[in-house]
């Protein structure tokens, strides 16, 4: 809990140690943005696969997505070479791959499988790579049309068919299914903007599977006269039809207050790209991204969490 100024914080407690992970962290000095990271646990260590928007080219980038792990959660070493770069996925069409960020990783099995998106003329597109060290990514195939904001895969089959949630242009999230990770469909809306903090758009994370349900932290924006506003809540899914949702909150988990989240490169910004559980200690770890600068790390109760989507506090 951050002791230094009064936050109105629900369920969602700020680190102490806040931020994380900054830009003047990158080693080299080359980075504009350390922010939004896909976040799992890979031999017993925290891995975060962080977003870096380079100053200028690194490595004939604009941005990639680097590994950082640590022991405790809290103290993170960076690794200055991208895991995952600019892929010629689309060839003869040029810088159809240069805005290498926000990435959604999920372990299914053995394989821990990476979404992130294809920056295209029309929209950002979604590329699928897997990886089972994180030491090096194989390309698979380019997974949605335009515009698609990074599908978020569950890790598992639900029903004998691997399934998604999607945020498309319309702004809502959508669920969908496959036979083999790249061929989608059985599209169905599951979540549409709504109320005061979510009524421009909404979109998920990787769902997490818990005894009650499927349990997916969103981001949702909110527009006024002066700006826009970035919020996190989360929602409960049936285990077996999740197509259903069976709680959802209708407040914010967290929401930008602390400076480091309210002034930066795009102010007013909390963000996640997926979240830690570990029901045996009752706790919900988020590693999100802050004014698409930072890195930062809010905890909380796992129960409380679901109680309160059960309950759409």
């Amino acid at each position: 809990m951050i002791n230094d100024r009064k936050y109105n914080e629900y369920i969602l407690h700020r680190s102490e140690h806040n931020p994380l992970l900054s830009p003047s962290d990158f080693p080299g000095g080359f980075a504009d943005s350390v922010m939004n990271c896909g976040q799992v646990i890979h031999e017993g260590k925290i891995v975060l696969l962080v977003a870096v928007v380079y100053r200028g080219r690194y490595n004939g980038a604009e941005a990639g997505i680097h590994v950082a792990t640590s022991e405790d959660g809290v103290h993170f070493t960076i690794n200055p070479e991208p895991l995952c770069k600019p892929v010629d996925w689309a060839p003869g069409w040029k810088e159809m791959d240069r805005w290498v960020i926000d990435p959604r990783v999920t372990k299914i099995e053995d394989t821990y499988y990476i979404v992130r998106p294809g920056q295209c003329p029309s929209g950002p597109v979604a590329l699928l790579e897997k990886t089972k060290d994180f030491k090096s990514v194989e390309y698979i195939d380019c997974i949605s049309l335009p515009s698609n904001r990074v599908p978020c895969l569950f890790p598992e089959k639900v029903n004998g068919r691997y399934a998604r949630l999607d945020r498309p242009n319309a702004g809502g999230i959508w669920i969908s299914y496959s036979p083999d990770l790249v061929h989608w469909g059985s599209f169905k809306p599951l979540l549409m903007p709504w109320g005061a903090f979510f009524g421009l758009k909404v979109g998920p994370t990787p769902p997490i599977k818990t005894k009650d349900g499927w349990l997916v932290i969103f981001h949702g924006v909110w527009r006024n006269c002066a700006n826009e506003r970035y919020s996190l809540s989360a929602m409960l899914l049936d285990l077996e039809d999740p197509s259903k949702i069976i709680g959802k909150m209708e407040s914010w988990i967290l929401t930008p207050q602390a400076d480091c989240e309210r002034l930066g490169n795009v102010n007013n910004v909390v963000f996640a790209c997926g979240a830690l559980a570990d029901e045996e200690k009752d706790e919900i770890r988020v590693y999100y991204g802050a004014a698409d600068e930072h890195v930062c790390l809010a905890t909380g109760s796992l129960s409380e969490l679901i109680d309160a989507c059960k309950k759409g506090i």
